[in-house]
């Protein structure tokens, strides 16, 4: 079984921080096949219990390089030692923050690029998300109201474009572009009027200004 992106960086700093356990948190979350590109996703790790507290910059610059060079699916920068009032501001205004996303989405009708030229004016979107049915049986079911601020299409083919948007946190990227049988209005189907959905995604940044960069 294919280790998580916390498990990976995490088994580095429990054995040297020689701590018997911890907690992971970050700005927000994706689906295992999202792929989290540009600066990262901050996060922390709290650690439970660690035999060893101080470290100098160079011994945890140190660690960081050996969590990078472990594997090749994660990688660290800017990793310190930081206080509980500072994780907090990892958490503030995480509703109001921005991410930026690159899809590849399927269409089922032929379309050429002065179909999906007019995403390019869209600014501003205001739409409303039932919770999805994917997620239904860990969050409660509300609708939320979300943001799309931007978007910019690239045709590729009779059948396939890339979409780049630029969104408020939380907006359930996946559900836009399918409809989830009708439960986000609008969608990326009602707009184009017919049958779209996702192939693949990448987050490419969130919009957070934290944690403080480190100089190498």
């Amino acid at each position: 079984m294919e280790s998580s992106v916390e498990e990976l960086i995490s088994e580095h700093l429990l054995a040297n921080f020689r701590a018997e356990g911890f907690n992971f948190s970050s700005s927000g979350r994706e689906d295992v096949d999202v792929r989290t590109l540009g600066n990262g996703r901050p996060f922390a790790i709290e650690l439970l219990n660690p035999h060893r507290a101080n470290f100098t910059k160079e011994e945890i610059k140190q660690l960081q390089q050996a969590i990078n060079k472990s594997s090749e699916k994660i990688k660290v920068r800017d990793l310190q030692i930081v206080t509980r009032d500072a994780v907090g501001h990892m958490k503030e205004g995480e509703e109001e923050k921005t991410k930026s996303y690159s899809a590849l989405i399927w269409s089922q009708r032929p379309i050429e690029k002065e179909d999906i030229d007019f995403l390019n004016d869209i600014k501003d979107c205001k739409i409303a998300q039932k919770t999805p049915l994917r997620v239904l049986h860990r969050r409660p079911l509300a609708v939320r109201q979300r943001l799309i601020h931007t978007m910019q299409a690239r045709f590729l083919d009779q059948h396939h474009f890339t979409l780049h948007l630029r969104t408020q946190a939380g907006t359930y990227i996946k559900e836009f572009v399918h409809g989830d049988f009708g439960r986000t209005k609008p969608n990326l189907c009602s707009l184009m009027n017919t049958v779209t959905d996702i192939l693949e995604l990448d987050v490419e940044s969130v919009d957070v200004d934290w944690p403080p960069a480190i100089e190498d």
